[in-house]
C-alpha cells in the first residue's frame, strides 16, 4: 500500500505507510482515564549527571552545599551536553555512583539532595515573551541553559538538534504525539491538559528553525488529544503554520523515520538524519519544555510519567520531579499487587526490566510498568532459528533481522554493520513474532555496544598515534633547530677567531713595535761606535807601519812633513 487517505472534517491529507509494523493491544485505558496528579516531593532526590546523549555534566556543587530549586548542579561539558538542575531545594549530601535507568544495570555519578520541603526557587532568567523579535541563537542558548533534551526517549540535547546548520535548512518541523507503545499515556495526558503550552513551544521552534510549516502526528486512538491540539492551534491563530494530523494506529508509528514516512512519504537515508532532507522531529514533551524555558524561564526539572500495568493497584500519570525514586511513584499508585512479577522501565516493547525500583526518574523516563505473569509470560528458552522470515516481514526499518542475529551471535561486528545494524530502532517487533523466542533485540543491543566500544578504542588508538606522531615531529623539529644553531655557531667561529687574532695581533704588534724601535736605536749606536773604533785601529796600524819603514829610502824630514802626513792620513 502506497498511501492511506484520511478524512478529518473537511480536510483530506495523503498519508503513507511504512514497511512492517504490528497492531498491538494498546492497554492505554488502564492509566489515561484520570488527569495527571502532582507527586508529593520525596525526602531525597537522586539526580544523575548524565541524562542525555553526549558528554556527562560535571558536578558544580559540593557535599554540604545548600541548593535551591532550578539551580544548576551540573555544568555541560562540550557542545553535545546539557546542564542538570536541582529539582527542589535542600542540601547536597553525596556525589557518588548510584543505580540509574539503563539496560546495563550499571551505576553512574549522581548528586544526592536531601529535600528541605520548602521548594525554594533559585533566581530564574527573565522570560522572553517577544520571542519572535529575539535572535534564534539567543533562544537556542536559553534552551541549552534550561537543560532541555529530547523527551521521547533519545535524550539528544534540544539546542543541538535545533541547530541543523545552513547547508540543510529545515522546511518542516514534525511533532511526535503518536505515543505508539502499549500502556504509555503520559504524552496523551500532556496533550489533553497542556495543548496550548505545547503549541507555544512549537511556535518558538518554528521561529528558531525558520521553518515554513509544522505537522503534529497523533494516532487515532487518542481523539481527545487530537481535539485539544486542534483547538489550541485555532486559538493561537496558527492554522496556516501548524497542522494536527490524525494517523492510523500501528506500532511503531512513533519511530522518527516511520513518522516521517507516514506524514511526508519521504525516506531518511541510511546512517543519516532527517535534517538532511529538510525535516526535524521533536516530541510533544520537548515542545512544552521549550515553552517553559522561553516564556517562563523555567529549567527542565519535572515531567509526566505513566505508572501502569496490572501489577500496581491504581495505574495513572504523575507530574514528577527529576530524581524522584521510582518506588515513590509505585507507592503513590497504591503499591504492588500480589501477582506483580516484573518491573519494566519504559514500554513492554522497547523498555527493559530492572531488579529494583530504587532507580530515579530522569528526563527521558516516561513509564514505570509493573507487569503480572499473565501480561509478561516467560517465553522459555530460545530455540534454533527456523528461517521463517517473519522477523523481516514486520521490521519497520526494512532490515534482515535473521542475518543480523547470526552475525551478532558470531561477534562478526564488521559483517553486522554491513547489514545496517545502526538503522535498527530496537522496536522489538522481530522478537515478538519470532516462533523460536530468540531475544533478537538483546543481540542487536550487544552488537551495538561492542561496535561502539571498538570504535572508541579505535579513536583512542588513533588519538594516541596522533599524539605520538606530534611528539616525534616536535622532537625532530627541536633537533633540527639545535643542529642549525650548531652549524651557525661553527660557521661564525673562524670569523670570530680571525677578528680576535687581528685584535690581539694589533695589540701585540704595537707592543713589539715599541720594543723593536728601542732595540734598533741601540743597535745603530753600537754599530757607529764599532765603526769609529775600527777606523781608529786602522789609523794606528798605518802609523805603526810608517814608523818601522827604511830611513834611507825616506826623504829627509822637513818641517812640514809631519803636518802633510797627518793631513794625508786625515784625508
Amino acid at each position: 500500500m502506497n498511501f492511506i487517505p484520511f478524512h478529518a472534517g473537511s480536510r483530506q491529507r495523503k498519508l503513507w505507510q511504512f514497511h512492517g509494523g504490528l497492531h498491538l493491544p494498546d492497554e492505554k485505558t488502564l492509566s489515561n482515564t484520570e488527569p495527571a496528579a502532582p507527586l508529593p516531593l520525596p525526602s531525597q532526590l537522586v539526580i544523575p549527571l548524565q541524562q542525555h546523549i553526549g558528554t556527562p555534566a560535571r558536578a558544580c556543587v559540593a557535599v554540604g552545599d545548600r541548593v535551591r530549586t532550578g539551580q544548576v548542579i551540573g555544568e555541560p561539558q562540550g557542545p553535545v551536553s546539557a546542564p542538570v538542575h536541582a529539582s527542589t531545594s535542600g542540601v547536597v549530601t553525596a556525589i557518588e555512583p548510584r543505580a540509574v535507568p539503563h539496560p546495563s544495570g550499571l551505576q553512574a555519578p549522581c548528586v544526592i539532595i536531601d529535600a528541605d520541603g520548602l521548594d525554594q526557587w533559585a533566581e530564574l532568567p527573565p522570560p522572553i515573551p517577544a520571542f519572535k523579535q529575539t535572535a534564534a541563537d539567543d533562544l537556542r542558548q536559553r534552551i541549552r541553559q534550561s537543560g532541555i533534551v529530547g523527551m521521547g526517549g533519545a535524550s539528544f540535547p534540544a539546542d543541538v538538534k535545533l541547530a541543523p546548520g545552513g547547508e540543510h535548512p529545515v522546511e518542516t518541523l514534525i511533532i511526535n504525539g503518536a505515543e505508539c507503545e502499549p500502556y504509555i499515556t503520559c504524552d496523551d495526558r500532556l496533550m489533553r491538559e497542556h495543548a496550548a503550552d505545547i503549541i507555544d513551544g512549537v511556535h518558538i521552534m518554528l521561529h528558531i528553525l525558520d521553518a515554513r510549516r509544522c505537522l503534529v502526528g497523533i494516532e487515532d486512538n487518542k481523539p481527545e488529544a487530537i481535539a485539544a491540539m486542534r483547538q489550541a492551534v485555532s486559538a493561537a491563530g496558527l492554522e496556516r503554520l501548524i497542522e494536527v494530523v490524525c494517523i492510523p494506529t500501528l506500532y511503531p508509528s512513533g519511530g522518527e523515520k516511520q513518522l516521517i514516512r507516514i506524514l511526508t512519504g519521504k525516506e531518511v537515508p541510511s546512517h543519516d538524519i532527517p535534517a538532511r532532507i529538510g525535516l526535524l522531529v521533536q516530541n510533544v514533551g520537548t515542545a512544552m519544555a521549550v515553552a517553559d524555558a522561553v516564556l517562563r524561564g523555567r529549567p527542565l526539572i519535572e515531567r509526566l510519567v505513566t505508572v501502569s500495568g496490572r501489577g500496581v493497584a491504581h495505574p495513572r500519570n504523575f507530574r514528577v520531579r527529576i530524581g524522584t525514586p521510582a518506588a515513590a511513584l509505585v507507592a503513590a499508585s497504591g503499591g504492588y499487587r500480589p501477582d506483580q512479577a516484573r518491573l519494566v522501565i519504559g514500554g513492554p516493547m522497547m523498555g527493559y526490566a530492572v531488579e529494583s525500583d530504587a532507580i530515579p526518574v530522569t528526563k527521558s523516563l516516561n513509564c514505570v510498568l509493573a507487569l503480572t505473569s499473565a501480561e509478561s509470560p516467560d517465553p522459555g528458552p530460545a530455540q534454533p532459528c527456523i528461517r521463517c522470515g517473519r522477523c523481516a516481514e514486520v521490521c519497520p526499518a526494512r532490515l534482515l533481522p535473521q542475518q543480523l542475529y547470526w552475525h551478532a551471535r558470531a561477534k562478526d561486528l564488521d559483517k553486522v554493520q554491513d547489514y545496517n545494524l545502526f538503522d535498527c530502532i530496537e522496536c522489538g517487533c522481530c522478537a515478538l513474532v519470532c516462533p523460536s523466542h530468540i531475544p533478537l533485540v538483546q543481540y542487536y543491543r550487544y552488537a551495538k555496544t561492542e561496535s561502539w566500544a571498538r570504535e572508541r578504542e579505535k579513536q583512542a588508538a588513533e588519538h594516541a598515534r596522533q599524539r605520538h606522531a606530534a611528539r616525534e615531529a616536535r622532537l625532530q623539529r627541536l633537533e633540527r633547530e639545535r643542529q642549525a644553531r650548531l652549524r651557525q655557531k661553527k660557521a661564525a667561529a673562524p670569523a670570530k677567531a680571525t677578528a680576535a687574532g687581528a685584535k690581539a695581533g694589533a695589540r701585540t704588534g704595537a707592543k713589539t713595535g715599541a720594543v723593536a724601535g728601542t732595540k734598533t736605536a741601540s743597535q745603530h749606536a753600537d754599530r757607529q761606535a764599532a765603526i769609529e773604533a775600527a777606523r781608529k785601529r786602522a789609523a794606528e796600524r798605518r802609523q805603526a807601519k810608517a814608523a818601522t819603514a827604511d830611513p834611507a829610502a825616506s826623504p829627509p824630514p822637513t818641517a812640514n812633513a809631519g803636518q802633510e802626513t797627518n793631513a794625508g792620513e786625515t784625508r
